[in-house]
């Protein structure tokens, strides 16, 4: 099972709205997926304490990162910067067994005209030294405010297609590293 992380917890996030795009491009092409949203993580998560005493309602996200065969990060880009929001979530998350010998593909969106380049590629920073195995195949969204009608529907088919492309070759870069 991918699981599909939506790397911001902001209201009606386009990196959301992406990920959800790439979870029907997945089950399109018969593949298992699901969509971990950080909008859901437990508010007592910003507490101090956390870190050494994990919230209860945090378990499931720990357990799902677990049992994922790899991990597709949507990451928009914030100020040069993936969101502290997907910080965070890394940081609760077990080490080094969260993301040893894990597969991790990514792509990055924003309205500038680098697509979140700088923000997968910090990512991909602290996932190569968790002991990630990061795919190559990049995905970037430039203008993705663009991507979506005024009803917001999605209506860019040629990102379509390079999303199911990456969802694919993902799903073949996860079974040979199983």
């Amino acid at each position: 099972m991918i699981e599909i992380i939506s790397g911001s917890n902001r209201a009606n996030a386009n990196s959301l709205r992406i990920a959800r795009v790439l979870l029907e491009s997945y089950k399109d092409l018969g593949l298992e997926a699901d969509l971990l949203n950080l909008q859901e993580l437990p508010a007592n998560l910003l507490d101090p304490g956390a870190y050494g005493d994990k919230p209860l309602a945090f378990a499931p996200f720990q357990e799902r990162v677990l049992a994922a065969s790899g991990l597709h990060v949507v990451t928009p880009e914030y100020n040069g910067g993936f969101p502290g929001a997907l910080k965070l979530f890394i940081d609760m998350l077990a080490f080094p067994e969260s993301f040893e010998s894990k597969p991790v593909a990514y792509v990055g969106v924003a309205s500038g005209q680098w697509g979140g380049l700088r923000a997968v590629e910090q990512l991909q920073m602290i996932f190569g030294y968790r002991n990630a195995y990061s795919y190559p195949r990049r995905v970037f969204i430039a203008g993705v405010h663009n991507t979506f009608t005024a009803d917001g529907t999605f209506n860019d088919p040629e990102l379509l297609r390079r999303l199911r492309e990456q969802a694919a070759g993902f799903q073949a870069f996860v079974a040979q590293l199983s």
